[in-house]
């Protein structure tokens, strides 16, 4: 359900949410889990484990002049398996990392011992006015990218494989 700067979907997986939260804290897992097919593979793909960690991904866009382009994410939440979510960005010309203001975040909520409620939103409340002023649209993508994702986390958490 869209609200003014945040949309977001909600699905019930079939797995508990131990699985699903290792899965979104896989950076190799998210090229599969996005709905855009933007995504194509993690620079870094060490396992999320904590708040600040820095992550970067190798992009493609047809409609942008350069198509392949890297985005840098640091996490914003991890609260292991109930809340994962990170900000992303890019470089600023000192190569620095600069965040954009839009947010990433899953929401898992225990449905019993082998399910799980996940909530998926995307939240550009805090992009700054110099960035909405280049002409980006936000959401950058259309109305079916969250439940795409969904699903496409479904499947994969249904398929990784049972810790502990």
């Amino acid at each position: 359900m869209p609200d003014h700067e945040n949309v977001r979907a909600t699905l019930t997986l079939t797995v508990p949410a131990e699985r699903v939260f290792a899965v979104l804290a896989d950076p190799v897992a998210h090229a599969a889990i996005d709905g855009t097919g933007w995504v194509r593979e993690p620079v870094d793909p060490a396992p999320l484990t904590g708040v600040g960690q820095l992550f970067r991904m190798d992009m493609f866009h047809g409609s942008r002049p350069v198509g392949d382009y890297q985005v840098v994410n640091r996490v914003e939440v991890f609260d292991a398996p109930r809340a994962i979510g990170w900000v992303t960005g890019g470089w600023k010309d000192d190569g620095e990392p600069e965040f954009g203001g839009w947010v990433w975040r899953y929401d898992l909520t225990p449905v019993g011992e082998s399910a799980t409620e996940v909530t998926l939103s995307y939240d550009w409340s805090a992009v700054p006015q110099y960035i909405r002023d280049r002409g980006i649209s936000f959401p950058p993508f259309g109305p079916g990218h969250l439940e795409n994702s969904l699903r496409h986390l479904a499947e994969l958490a249904a398929l990784a494989p049972q810790r502990g």
